[in-house]
């Protein structure tokens, strides 16, 4: 069968399994196929706006459902609940997780809509499909005072001038007083800092631009290390008119791994907290401004989420803290 090995490592065994090789397993499959696979990738790229990450991850999903059904004897054009069911089900037994099956799910649907659209698939199957619903789970967040602690340890480690202790401390502050994910946060370019107003001008999911405000703190560590640090450590761009925010130590464009290793370091730094990356900060900001009083549109905004039921996960978090100093401090909590 020429199905994508999974992603997912078997329960109980601790391991990943390797990552599939996706560029094999498309060039192994019929022609007919390939070729609505790049169309599909066509309309992904080019109409939809999705990034890359984004439109491998649907690929890889899609080549995986061909694989089966080419494996298991079938057409495309047959394609049915019942295919669509037994693909799902050979995930499950290969260890895939509800969050990925429910994924992969939703891939597929997303590709026989596509396709019925355009005439390839005479019905949509996926229409029907259903799996089971993922884990909606928030990571750890910080407490407001652990916050602090972060920005204060990264704030020290800059007091020397060294430009890569700069970078990191201004890398921390933006991300935390902002919300954007760390792609969004490597992706900026020195014009999309307004110091005028104190806002980012963040390029999201889709090719959704957003203006993000940030405060003062962030303000003087972005400043320190554009002024100190930054010329340090430029070469000249790759990109004519593109001069990136964020240097890694040879002068490029800062790798969001670089990112995530310095939030980890950073967050390390402070005992008793959740051990997280970028994402982790970004859904503490959410959290921060939520328990200070803002309002779910106003967060769902500055985060860039396409729906406010994303952004509503972040109640769960807020009201779980006031149940609990509820329970604490009212007299008759108990």
């Amino acid at each position: 069968m020429i199905g994508m090995p999974s992603t997912e490592g078997a329960h109980g065994t601790g391991k990943r399994a390797r990552r599939p090789d996706l560029r094999a397993a498309r060039a192994a499959l019929p022609e007919p196929v390939r070729k609505l696979i790049d169309d599909y990738e066509r309309h992904l790229s080019l109409e939809r706006g999705l990034s890359a990450h984004t439109v491998r991850a649907y690929l890889g999903d899609i080549v995986s459902l061909m694989g089966f059904v080419d494996g298991n004897g079938g057409r495309f054009e047959d394609l049915d609940i019942g295919t669509l069911r037994g693909w799902l089900a050979r995930q499950r037994e290969e260890g895939a997780s509800r969050t990925t099956l429910a994924r992969r799910a939703a891939a597929a649907r997303t590709f026989t809509a596509w396709a019925h659209r355009g005439g390839a698939l005479a019905s949509d199957p996926g229409g029907r499909l259903v799996a089971p619903r993922a884990h909606r789970k928030l990571p750890g967040v910080l407490r407001a005072e652990q916050a602090s602690d972060v920005m204060r340890f990264s704030a020290a480690g800059a007091e020397q001038r060294d430009p890569v202790a700069l970078r990191d401390s201004a890398i921390v502050e933006l991300l935390y007083a902002t919300g954007v994910r760390v792609s969004e946060l490597c992706g900026l370019d020195v014009g999309d800092v307004d110091f005028s107003r104190r806002v980012v001008l963040v390029l999201g999911k889709g090719g959704k631009e957003r203006v993000v405000p940030f405060g003062v703190p962030a303000e003087t560590a972005l400043r320190a290390w554009l002024d100190e640090g930054r010329g340090k450590l430029a070469v000249e761009t790759k990109e004519p008119g593109k001069v990136a925010l964020f240097l890694g130590a040879r002068g490029g464009r800062l790798d969001p791994r670089t990112a995530r290793r310095i939030v980890h370091d950073a967050v390390g730094s402070v005992p008793g907290a959740n051990d997280m990356g970028p994402h982790g900060l970004r859904h503490s900001a959410a959290t921060h401004l939520l328990e200070g009083g803002a309002d779910l549109r106003s967060v769902q905004e500055l985060l860039g989420h396409a729906t406010l039921a994303t952004t509503q996960l972040y109640t769960h978090v807020t009201v779980d803290r006031l149940k609990a100093i509820h329970d604490r401090a009212h007299p008759r909590a108990r």
